[in-house]
């Protein structure tokens, strides 16, 4: 089954352009992963430092792996100083079964 996620946060005042660098960067990174199937990274239009980051992964193998990617650690410690949360909040979503 995928799993598939939603990763949100918000920028601190003045370091939205930052925090967009290092997550388009990282967006790259991630999707070259072999199990990922989405990263697909957004800002709210109406409060455009709030990011969400909706991603799919081939299944939970894949999530795994990618959790332990050597550059994950590096990026998170690295954003979140420059975020208003402690870290991403993650919210894990289910599809909706469908009649036939």
């Amino acid at each position: 089954m995928k799993k598939t996620l939603l990763a949100e946060f918000t920028a601190r005042e003045g370091a939205q352009d930052e925090v967009a660098r290092l997550i388009g960067d990282y967006a790259l990174k991630v999707r070259e992963e072999e199990g990922n199937l989405a990263f697909d990274v957004y800002t709210k239009a109406a409060a455009p430092r709030a990011f969400w980051i909706f991603e799919v992964y081939r299944d939970e193998d894949a999530f795994q792996a990618h959790l332990n990617a050597p550059y994950g650690s590096p990026f998170n410690a690295v954003l979140v100083p420059l975020i208003e949360e402690d870290a991403s909040a993650l919210t894990f979503l289910n599809p909706l079964a469908t009649n036939p």
